[in-house]
């Protein structure tokens, strides 16, 4: 690895500020380390209550602990890193830290890729960080394909809101080889990180700061949180879990969260505590209330990081305290507030706030986030990017497409080369079309040559419905000409905009909600069908009765995914230990999706939930049940060939270590589905979370059944019969049907045929035979 260190000034903090004193007097000890309210190693811990009384904030704390971390220029929102060329000499990238952290030692490792010709010119790379210079690399050949150089960064240059900027010192040079530029270029790698280390800053205790110090919207990278729960765990304090899991999940957004759950055990850093007055949770007793409490103190371990105690008597109390922390506006210095009785609203079917509407054409401005425009400005410009997600069920018949109106407009100078420029438009990476300058047409170039207006400022694009995914992205980019004339200032004019018209739409208000379940496709991609009702109203969180630590933390992951799909909080979930056998959470359970979590472990409760499904279990495996003749036969004559149940369990029964989902249709339901996240171990199940952020995974997971291993991945199957869901009507469902099987009604048309030619063949033989011989009639009538 090649390595340039280059030396710059660094600014020295004074840590004193934010570390406590030390006493030269006395060695440094374990002991000496502890908060002092805490009994030395080796004795046993005494009960801790919750102080009424909070602590002074400014006061100092025994150790500020330091935080080493990393963030890559894939994480900064540049997966495929930055690339310069000669048409595009400079570049830049923002990135956010932690506002509680305060930086003391700052190294950017950047990995860079240069093509030959650019290594060629023996030019330099200039980097500067928020407007001040950082030095140079320069591009020339190295042994391998990527070169990589080490810089020091002055601590004092990296702040909460950064920007790191690149230059190729050759512009002049380059500018004016517009056809070569492709051959020029250098490319930022996406693995270019830079490494941090900083102290923790001390917040105090302040419900007004939440989700800060538990998570920092400043923060780019994905984040780690602990929840919990007293020894007895009860669903209700699981529940309220899940409603603040899901909520920090929509606040996490691309960055990606996972949770840890403890029982009986407090967090080491800052965590949230679920559970009833009075219990404790690691010897600490929760305070005693008739309300639901939200409360903030300081972690018994360090107080520079931070406990959130979630209160309350009952499910509804428990529900009325993650609701409210998750609508926040609290006063500032409120460490502790009582909650009242909350009115939690209800979903809708298909109301999530980010999933497109069906309802009504939806213009790209609305799908736009703040910080973005449809106004791209020069020659060189980044893609307009619109994201959009939209419901997995969505259903056209064929032949049917989805309206696209796109207006553009591109900017009008004579230097433009309006014949060879275009608007060039693709769909999650799936080119579209290329929509020219002017009209296309003998009679419009006429028009134009004759001085009138060809402009072309508007396009209907036809959208094939199989190119719409659960989430996706809508690239438009203004790919501008020049004339061969145009002098090469011109290539550096920022005063020009192309422009995407506001009222561009997408109309999706002729699709309709239908799919076949069950589809982990669906799940894995947009928690469907759970999501339906975004708030989970119509979903039982299944847990085995006495859930371990990875059953909670997978299933807090699990509502984490949800509210991140859909943009609603979990806010009407229930939770079950273990299957009812009546009363009111069996009728519940009648009437709900459910969605469960387990490992091989827990094979009293996995028998149960799979007792009438295609999958069997015991204490040591997982597999599936062998259908009977007459299931074969019916699957068969309804054209259901695909199922490769036996091909299931033999990979199954041959892997040790596993985890993954399977889903099926619910026994107490026939309209509803379950999904159960299952694995061989904790630690298995516990590695479900890592797998779903990868892309490739995610793809592969399909069917009703997903095995994912350490040596192949992900491996799908189809092992039950699917089922139709949603809304179509009566008449429309025949027609579908008929589509849908079409190898049973050909076998239906021709035994019915058979049966029609059969009997006509009997009717006209006998009809023939008394033509052939009236004697015959004549005899009969005779007698």
């Amino acid at each position: 690895m090649k390595r340039m260190t280059f030396k710059v000034c660094q600014v020295l903090f004074a840590l004193t500020v934010f570390a406590a004193p030390v006493m030269a007097e006395e060695p440094t000890t374990v002991e000496s380390l502890l908060p002092i309210d805490l009994p030395a190693p080796g004795q046993e811990a005494a009960p801790v209550s919750a102080p009424v009384q909070m602590p002074d904030p400014a006061a100092p704390s025994v150790f500020t602990p330091g935080n080493v971390s990393s963030i890559t220029v894939a994480q900064m929102g540049q997966p495929r890193g930055i690339m310069l060329s000669g048409g595009q000499l400079q570049a830049g990238i923002d990135f956010t830290l932690p506002g509680d952290q305060v930086i003391t030692n700052a190294q950017l490792l950047l990995n860079l890729k240069v093509s030959p010709a650019m290594a060629a010119r023996n030019t330099t790379l200039q980097l500067m960080m928020n407007g001040q210079p950082l030095g140079t690399v320069p591009l020339g050949s190295a042994d391998s394909d990527v070169s990589n150089y080490q810089l020091e960064i002055p601590a004092a240059m990296v702040v909460s809101s950064n920007n790191i900027s690149f230059k190729i010192n050759d512009g002049d040079a380059l500018l004016c080889l517009r056809d070569l530029s492709d051959k020029y270029q250098v490319t930022i790698m996406p693995d270019t990180r830079l490494e941090l280390e900083g102290q923790q800053l001390n917040i105090g205790a302040d419900l007004s700061h939440f989700p800060r110090p538990f998570f920092d919207s400043m923060q780019m990278t994905p984040a780690s949180l602990t929840f919990a729960f007293p020894a007895k765990t009860l669903p209700e304090q699981v529940s309220a879990a899940a409603l603040v899991a899901s909520w920090l999940g929509i606040e996490a957004d691309y960055r990606g969260i996972s949770f840890n759950a403890l029982h009986d055990k407090l967090p080491e850093k800052n965590g949230i505590l679920f559970g009833k007055p009075g219990e404790q949770i690691g010897g600490l007793t929760l305070p005693a209330t008739q309300k639901p409490l939200l409360q903030i103190i300081d972690n018994p371990g360090n107080p520079v990081y931070k406990l959130l105690l979630v209160v309350g008597n009952s499910d509804q109390q428990l529900r009325a305290a993650a609701w409210r922390l998750t609508q926040g506006k609290f006063a500032g210095q409120t460490a502790s507030t009582a909650v009242e009785e909350q009115a939690i609203p209800a979903s809708k079917a298909y109301d999530a706030p980010r999933w497109i509407s069906t309802e009504r054409p939806v213009r790209l401005s609305e799908l736009m986030r703040k910080d973005q425009s449809l106004t791209a400005t020069g020659i060189w410009h980044a893609p307009l990017s619109v994201a959009f997600r939209a419901a997995p069920d969505l259903f056209l018949w064929d032949g049917d497409t989805i309206p696209v109106t796109i207006g553009y407009r591109f900017p009008t100078e004579n230097w433009i080369d309006e014949d060879r420029s275009y608007l060039s438009l693709t769909l999650n990476g799936s080119f579209l079309n290329n929509l020219p300058v002017n009209k296309q047409g003998a009679l419009e170039t006429l028009w134009r040559k004759l001085g009138g207006d060809a402009r072309q400022e508007s396009y209907n694009l036809a959208l094939e419905p199989y190119m719409i995914y659960g989430d996706n992205q809508l690239s438009l980019y203004f790919n501008i000409e020049t004339k061969e004339s145009a002098p090469c200032s011109v290539l550096l004019n920022n005063n020009i905009k192309s422009r995407i018209d506001e009222n561009s739409t997408i109309d999706l208000s002729k699709t309709r909600h239908f799919s076949l379940l069950p589809n982990l496709s669906y799940f894995v991609g947009a928690s469907f069908p759970f999501s339906r009702f975004a708030d989970f109203a119509h979903t039982i969180l299944l847990l085995p009765e006495n859930p371990g630590e990875a059953e909670i933390s997978t299933l807090l992951n699990m509502a984490a995914r949800s509210g991140n799909a859909t943009g609603t909080s979990l806010n009407n979930n229930a939770v079950m230990f273990g299957l009812p056998t009546g009363g009111a959470n069996m009728q519940r359970l009648e009437q709900s999706h459910v969605l469960a979590v387990s490992t091989i472990n827990q094979s009293a409760f996995n028998r149960t939930l799979l007792a009438q499904s295609p999958f069997t279990s015991n204490e040591h495996s997982f597999g599936v049940r062998e259908r009977s003749i007459w299931d074969k036969i019916q699957s068969w004559l309804e054209g259901d060939w695909g199922s490769k149940g036996t091909a299931a369990d033999r990979y199954f029964s041959s892997n040790e270590a596993w985890r993954g989902f399977v889903s099926f249709r619910s026994q107490w339901n026939a309209d509803r589905v379950v999904v159960m996240a299952i694995g061989s171990s904790d630690e298995q199940l516990s590695r479900l979370q890592t797998d779903l952020s990868s892309a490739r995974i995610n793809a592969g997971i399909r069917g009703d059944a997903a095995i994912i291993t350490d040596e192949n991945g992900v491996r799908s199957f189809r092992v039950g019969q699917q089922f139709p869901s949603g809304q179509m009507p009566w008449y429309m469902m025949v027609v579908w049907y008929a589509n849908q099987h079409s190898a049973l009604l050909a076998i239906f048309g021709l035994l019915f045929a058979t049966v029609i030619g059969l009997s006509l063949y009997a009717l006209l033989k006998k009809r023939a035979r008394k033509r052939l011989n009236p004697q015959d009639d004549g005899k009969k009538g005779g007698h």
